[in-house]
């Protein structure tokens, strides 16, 4: 008898006995976890095709004769990383300021002070695209346990009032409705942990990625502030760099 009565007992008889409000609860435990393993997939997938562009760029910048020839590595192979993105906004930045009229509020300021508006412009689109899916992380760790652990106690008062009905406290009688009440518990940590790992790792990525991205500002700036300035044959190659097509990933 004590046999088949925990044999009964689980997972399928927790949610065969569980009311409308527990399922619901189950349901958004779900939706949960498929929305934190979905980010941990597509954004690890990005992130390394974000590092390989972004190594390929760097070394093709670098070792590139002048700035017509980024101009013409951006056209061909679009803008997939910061530093691409940061050097066609850096290009754009520079010809606009020759073409300026004077005439607008966004072209007063000096060469320098034109280039550091387009650079810091860049880098704050660049941060907000390698903070996408950061607040849904930190959402689902901080919630996720809390979800769980109100099942629980709803679990366990359902369990408690059906005990009482019963008429029977002893220990096998409570024990099984209860245990089966903090599968919700464990769910919910179940939820809650890949998400909190996700969101260090990938706030631990965007912080490196950043500080690489500053570092390149700062001598993307040094360079186009006396090289540009100083080479009206690069300035010229450079004016059809800017129809670099966007090709960015979330």
């Amino acid at each position: 008898m004590e046999t088949t009565q925990a044999t009964q007992l689980g997972f399928g008889h927790f949610i065969a006995q569980a009311d409308s409000l527990a399922h619901f609860l189950l349901i958004v435990l779900l939706a949960m976890s498929v929305i934190t393993w979905y980010l941990i997939v597509s954004k690890s997938i990005a992130n390394w095709r974000m590092k390989k562009h972004a190594q390929a760029f760097l070394e093709r910048f670098w070792n590139a004769p002048g700035l017509s020839a980024v101009g013409d590595y951006l056209q061909k192979s679009g803008i997939n990383d910061p530093f691409s993105h940061l050097a066609h906004h850096g290009l754009k930045a520079a010809e606009q300021f020759r073409n300026k009229t004077g005439a607008r509020l966004i072209e007063s300021g000096s060469e320098d002070e034109f280039l550091t508006r387009a650079l810091r412009r860049a880098i704050s689109q660049d941060t907000a695209r390698l903070e996408y899916g950061h607040t849904m992380l930190a959402s689902i760790a901080s919630s996720a346990p809390f979800v769980g652990l109100f099942g629980t106690v709803w679990g366990i008062y359902h369990a408690l009032v059906n005990i009482g009905m019963s008429g029977s406290g002893s220990l096998d009688q409570v024990a099984g409705p209860v245990g089966e009440a903090l599968i919700m518990t464990a769910l919910g940590l179940a939820v809650a942990i890949p998400a909190v790992l996700a969101y260090n790792f990938f706030n631990r990525a965007k912080r490196q990625m950043l500080t690489e991205v500053d570092g390149f500002a700062h001598d993307l700036f040094a360079f186009m502030s006396t090289g540009v300035r100083n080479n009206t044959r690069i300035e010229k190659d450079t004016a059809q760099v800017y129809t670099a097509p966007l090709a960015r990933s979330a």
